[in-house]
């Protein structure tokens, strides 16, 4: 029998199911959920998904919404991004 290498990470749950590249996907998302995160509160790395979409920070207990596996999505920054260039021109004038 073959050695068990254990490189399948966390959609090793699946087995030979649903194909290599959709496998792949999930492991990334999965491993991209679990990474550290900024708080948008003290700027500390301890930023946890708490539920679906709710993320707390275990430092200072700041909890907020973002996105189901990540705590900002990139629609979010765009809509942050476009706030702050529309009070920026507010402020010019």
């Amino acid at each position: 029998m073959a050695k068990d290498k254990g490189r399948t990470g966390s959609a090793g749950r699946f087995g030979a199911r649903y194909g290599r590249v959709a496998r792949r996907r999930v492991a990334e998302i999965e491993d991209d959920m679990r990474d550290d995160h900024a708080c948008p509160e003290c700027g500390k790395d301890r930023v946890d998904r708490k539920g679906t979409g709710i993320w707390e920070c275990s430092y200072c207990g700041y909890k907020y919404t973002g996105g189901t596996f990540r705590p900002e999505t990139p629609g979010g920054k765009t809509v942050t991004r476009s706030i702050r260039a529309a009070l920026a021109e507010d402020e010019d004038e």
